[in-house]
């Protein structure tokens, strides 16, 4: 009687722990730790963005699940010309991490704005190339990036399968050559 106990106890445990494991299209009805995690997926509007265009913006990043879609929103509509794909569009950005809730780089900090050349092809992360098209100069975006694309496995000081959430000033954008 002891062994099967102990072989269901173990299988038991063995179906809990893949249970978290993997995709988590449904989550776990055990209690994980002291809390347990948010089961509603977040949508753009859940994010809160505050500060002018031009400044660092102040994030409030939700309680819930993060999504594995690119969330889009201007923030604030732009008046100038339109980022498309092969214009360089010269951007001011924060990036704060959905997990720790950290602000982890900021071009508004530095003062110093960054050049993405070629957008739709250019060598940052899927979710810029995809989710900078059709922002305006001075308008302001909010990105929320998922992990595929973003860093993915990590790598850039990013944890594994962090979810990024960006704040892009559109400060001007130049035609392809």
């Amino acid at each position: 009687m002891r062994n099967v106990l102990l072989i269901a106890s173990l299988a038991l445990a063995a179906a809990t722990g893949l249970a978290g494991c993997g995709s988590s299209a449904q989550p776990s009805s055990g209690s994980s730790g002291s809390s347990s995690a948010p089961t509603t997926p977040c949508k753009i509007d859940d994010f809160k963005v505050t500060g002018d265009f031009g400044s660092a913006p102040k994030v409030e990043i939700p309680a819930c699940k993060p999504t594995d879609e690119l969330l889009v929103k201007d923030l604030v509509q732009g008046t100038g010309a339109e980022v498309k794909t092969g214009t360089t569009a010269t951007v001011n950005y924060q990036l704060t991490t959905f997990s720790d809730k950290k602000v982890l780089d900021s071009s508004f900090k530095r003062g110093q704005p960054f050049d993405v050349e070629n957008v739709g092809q250019a060598p940052v992360i899927d979710g810029w190339n995809e989710g900078i098209v059709g922002m305006k100069e001075n308008g302001r975006r909010l990105l929320v990036v998922p992990p595929a694309k973003g860093y993915g496995q990590g790598g850039q000081g990013i944890k594994a399968n962090e979810t990024l959430v960006f704040v892009i000033d559109g400060v001007k954008v130049t035609p392809a050559a």
